[in-house]
């Protein structure tokens, strides 16, 4: 008998047929909202993912915060790259420090002296010929030489000529890659080939009877382009080169400025937090000193130690060899630039009558240049000389001239600087106390005795005057010339020393940080 009752009672009452699920039909995922063909629905992600995000997190956290042995790895890391960091630092500074060291010694300061040298060898020159036209005598004959100022005259010709053309070979050297400059060398070169050309027609002509007319002529042509090319060319490349210098040691003091400040927050915060990990261990395993991070904080704080002097003292030196050293010497170089020229004035006012208004004032305005006095005239001149001289010798403060003494005794930094450089003006005020009796003689038509006076080398003469004047000059700038040197030899080892021991101890106080803590770490395994 079937029963088809039972059956279905059997299905409802949940018998192995009730196990069957039901079909659902296929829904495209198009239909689905918030999906996208081959994608899950927006804001619907596999719960296997999201578990093992929320896992990962947690061991990160456990790892470095949420446990005590986390934390610790934390203030490991932390230490570990703050000396990290300070290293870099460290290695970028004393890098940039070598490297503009090497630029002054090597480059600037070489480059922007061969300038000025430059400038003064070509007034040398100058003037040396016209002392060999004065002393030569006679043209032809060599009647009435003055002989030893003639062979003096052309001794000092020949070292001008050769200081010339090796200040022109290193400026030329020096000047590859700058455009500018490069030009400016390639002009003068050019420039003093004619000008030689001219000097040596004017030599040449002299040593001919009944030359020396022509000479004169050959000469004033020479020196005209001397005055109208060749000296602003050669005052150009000493501004240009002396800019230069004046752009890397703005940048580089200025570097260093940033880097002192960068060395000395980060130093600090290492060594705050070695302090702080070491008192959390103190509390928390209640031992008193951990031996590795007291050792480590001691290494910190010698590196911080170290690299402030080796920060602080390459940027004083940088000052010291810039400001208090080379400003002084560029103003003495030109200075003595100037003094050749305004002697030279006086052997072209005797050499050559037809110009002599305008020799004459050229030398008063290079006497404006040297120690400037508003209003005074070369009548006027040594009176005012002497009058602001001795104002400013009470009140070193006194204003009353200018011109590249006042920035000379403005600059006054070193001992001993100071005596040589009131040694210097005051030669420089028996020159010119000179210069008006050399005028006076040859307003009185002794032209002869002026010559004599102008060029000759005995001890009373201009000449022997003006050769007292530049020794003193060469004394005072002898002084800064040193002190230059001694700036830069103390920038070097400051890098030599003092970059290698704070390197040193950064590395050491890493490596011991990371000891001090394996063994408390350990303790957690």
């Amino acid at each position: 008998m079937t029963i088809t009752a039972g059956t279905e009672h059997g299905q409802r009452a949940g018998g192995p047929e009730a196990a069957v699920e039901t079909p659902v039909p296929d829904v495209p995922s198009w239909l689905v909202p918030g999906s996208r063909d081959g994608e899950e629905p927006q804001g619907r992600q596999p719960r296997r993912s999201r578990h093992a995000v929320a896992g990962a997190a947690r061991k990160i956290a456990d790892r470095y915060w949420t446990t005590l042995p986390g934390r610790l790895r934390l203030a490991r890391t932390a230490c570990v790259l703050l000396a990290a960091g300070l290293l870099i630092l460290l290695v970028v500074a004393a890098t940039g420090a070598t490297t503009i060291w090497d630029d002054t010694t090597r480059r600037d300061a070489p480059r922007t002296l061969s300038a000025t040298q430059l400038n003064l060898a070509l007034n040398d020159m100058d003037a040396q010929t016209a002392n060999i036209l004065l002393s030569s005598g006679d043209s032809g004959t060599g009647k009435g030489r003055l002989e030893e100022s003639y062979a003096k005259a052309n001794g000092f010709y020949r070292d001008a000529q050769e200081t010339i053309s090796r200040s022109l070979r290193a400026l030329a050297a020096a000047s590859e890659g700058d455009p500018a400059t490069e030009a400016t060398v390639v002009s003068l070169t050019d420039d003093f080939a004619h000008y030689q050309e001219m000097i040596g027609r004017a030599l040449e002509n002299d040593s001919r009877p009944g030359g020396k007319d022509a000479a004169r002529e050959d000469y004033r042509t020479a020196t005209d382009l001397l005055s109208d090319r060749l000296l602003p060319e050669a005052r150009r490349l000493v501004d240009v080169n002396n800019t230069v210098y004046e752009r890397q040691y703005d940048a580089a003091r200025g570097g260093l400025d940033l880097q002192r400040t960068a060395a000395a927050v980060l130093g600090g915060l290492l060594i705050a937090a070695l302090v702080l990990l070491q008192v959390h261990l103190a509390r928390r395993f209640h031992r008193v000193f951990n031996p590795g991070l007291i050792a480590a904080t001691l290494c910190a704080a010698v590196a911080v130690v170290c690299a402030a002097q080796l920060l602080t003292v390459n940027y004083d030196r940088m000052k010291v060899a810039r400001r208090d050293a080379f400003d002084s010497v560029i103003a003495l170089s030109r200075s003595k630039a100037i003094g050749y020229d305004a002697n030279a004035d006086e052997s072209r006012y005797l050499l050559d009558p037809g110009r002599r208004t305008t020799y004459e004032q050229s030398f008063l305005d290079k006497s404006h240049q040297l120690y400037g006095i508003a209003g005074a005239g070369l009548d006027t001149y040594d009176a005012k000389l002497d009058e602001s001289w001795s104002a400013y010798r009470k009140d070193h403060n006194d204003k009353r001239f200018t011109g590249e003494y006042r920035r000379e005794l403005d600059n006054i930094t070193f001992a001993g600087e100071r005596a040589a450089a009131e040694k210097t003006v005051e030669a420089y005020a028996v020159y010119q106390r000179d210069d008006r009796t050399f005028r006076r003689l040859v307003a009185e038509g002794k032209t002869q005795e002026a010559t004599v006076f102008c060029i000759g080398w005995a001890s009373d003469t201009s000449n022997a005057h003006f050769g007292e004047w530049m020794k003193a000059l060469d004394e005072v700038t002898a002084i800064n010339q040193r002190h230059f040197d001694l700036a830069v030899r103390d920038g070097r080892e400051a890098l030599a020393t003092q970059a290698p021991l704070a390197g040193g101890a950064l590395l050491l106080a890493a490596g011991l940080t990371v000891l001090g803590l394996r063994r408390r770490l350990a303790e957690f395994r």
